[in-house]
């Protein structure tokens, strides 16, 4: 298995602190979003890493080659990072996931590393993070049956539908992973949407008949970071914990 962190984007909602700054080397406590992101794969015994980037991408291959000098990651460039979603990033790696199970994230989230394990010992084949609170229009919300497969999966799932929200990690199988490029490939150079979620292929496959279930890390610390108030809660959250 390869852990792939998306860490493209700008991260505008952050200016200031992003005016020089990529958004995953952001100090939250002690440590920056991204060498949290890093021990909690490696905590994992996950050893290869694959790494998007795109804004200020030295300041985070300088970091790694840094303080993991001995990690074996590969970085996949976006040079559309300013004008690009997360699914391009996400099809940009097609070639360093054939044949490969996958561990996807985005590079802003604070987490325990619990929740990779939990999702690596959930017994699906294919499965993302649900935290379960009282959702809002913005937040990608997933509905799902009683067993826990996801029936739909965005931002335009209705609130009070919805079991929770997906933290933006997930654990796909080679197979899966196969026929997400192939959606990917689709929806990207036949139609050239570049600028959706990557939750849009996610919602292909499940149409399409697959399977993807949702594990419940309700208990589990979790938080996006999308602005300074984000950040100032994700300070307290570290603190009350470590």
């Amino acid at each position: 298995m390869k852990a792939l962190i998306l860490a493209a984007g700008i991260a505008s909602r952050l200016r200031p602190l992003t005016d020089n700054t990529p958004k995953c080397l952001l100090k939250v406590g002690n440590k920056n979003i991204l060498s949290l992101t890093l021990d909690n794969i490696i905590s994992n015994r996950i050893q290869k890493v694959v790494v998007v980037t795109g804004y200020r991408e030295d300041q985070i291959k300088n970091f790694i080659a840094s303080e993991y000098p001995t990690l074996d990651v590969k970085y996949i460039y976006n040079p559309v990072y300013d004008s690009t979603n997360n699914i391009y990033s996400l099809w940009l790696v097609k070639n360093e996931f054939a044949g490969e199970d996958m561990l996807l994230m985005d590079s802003d989230i604070i987490f325990d590393q619990s929740i990779i394990t939990k999702l690596l010992n959930s017994g699906f084949d294919n499965c993302l993070a649900l935290k379960k609170h009282e959702v809002q229009e913005e937040e990608i919300k997933v509905k799902g049956d009683s067993e826990g497969r996801i029936l739909e999966i965005g931002k335009e799932v209705i609130p009070k539908e919805a079991m929770g929200e997906s933290i933006g990690i997930e654990k796909f199988s080679a197979p899966l992973v196969e026929k997400l490029y192939k959606i990917l490939d689709h929806l990207i150079i036949r139609e050239n949407k570049v600028n959706l979620f990557y939750e849009a292929a996610f919602q292909n496959l499940i149409d399409d008949g697959e399977s993807i279930f949702a594990v419940d890390i309700t208990e589990h610390k979790c938080m996006e970071i999308d602005t300074a108030h984000d950040l100032e809660m994700a300070n307290r959250m570290i603190t009350e914990n470590y």
